[in-house]
């Protein structure tokens, strides 16, 4: 791991040393991007566009979110901005990497969650915009136009989340790799029919499931808050 560790930390180095204003358009889109943008900007507006594309973002977004904290007590995964610290592995050549009031991100960082839940949160609202385009128009172009949107922001979401030393490139390869699956396979289950109610016994079963495995993996002897 400290091969693929330190070839991130390179590719980091590198994204870096980039022109002056690229620094602002990173941190823009990792700031963007926040997983919570899901439910406080994406959702609303998929709602008020299309009831059914609105449930759908919800719906995604919530599971999505629940699966990634699971994943990550799982998985655990290094945070780069530590990482350079703590392996040691750069005291006689010492890396030229800059640190971010959003570097210190604690916890376990595979999988990347930005990447993860807007990839799997934005598939309904993509899959809709392709489907209203492929009505109105025959052009091959138009028709990938919202798919091709889609892969550039997640691309963007991931380079971001790099240059600010918060994942390597491999914690952000498995968020987007996991949301895209998420997002493709939880699509046509989406309970858009289901009353307020099913979604509030949805979200508390969920977050006594986490605490449920969180407390469980603490009694096995699992140091969750590494």
């Amino acid at each position: 791991m400290d091969v693929l560790h330190t070839t991130g930390i390179r590719f980091a180095e590198v994204l870096q040393s980039g022109p002056p204003w690229l620094e602002k358009f990173w941190l823009s889109v990792t700031s963007l991007a926040d997983p919570k943008s899901i439910f406080t900007v994406c959702f609303p507006l998929a709602y008020f566009l299309d009831r059914k594309v609105g449930v759908s973002v919800l719906w995604i977004g919530l599971v999505s979110e629940w699966l990634n904290v699971v994943f990550k007590w799982f998985l655990f995964g290094e945070r780069p901005f530590w990482w350079v610290h703590e392996s040691r592995l750069f005291k006689e050549q010492p890396v030229s990497v800059r640190q971010f009031p959003v570097s210190c991100e604690t916890g376990p960082g595979s999988p990347s969650g930005h990447c993860m839940i807007s990839g799997a949160a934005l598939w309904p609202l993509v899959t809709a915009l392709t489907a209203l385009a492929s009505r109105h128009s025959r052009s091959a172009v138009v028709k990938l136009t919202p798919f091709a949107a889609y892969a550039l922001l997640l691309l963007a979401v991931g380079l971001s989340r790099v240059f600010v030393l918060a994942h390597f490139p491999h914690q952000v390869v498995g968020g987007i790799l996991a949301g895209a699956a998420l997002g493709w396979g939880l699509h046509a289950r989406a309970p858009a029919a289901r009353p307020l109610g099913f979604f509030v016994r949805t979200s508390l079963g969920l977050l006594l499931s986490a605490v449920a495995v969180h407390r469980l993996m603490i009694a096995a002897g699992v140091d969750i808050d590494w």
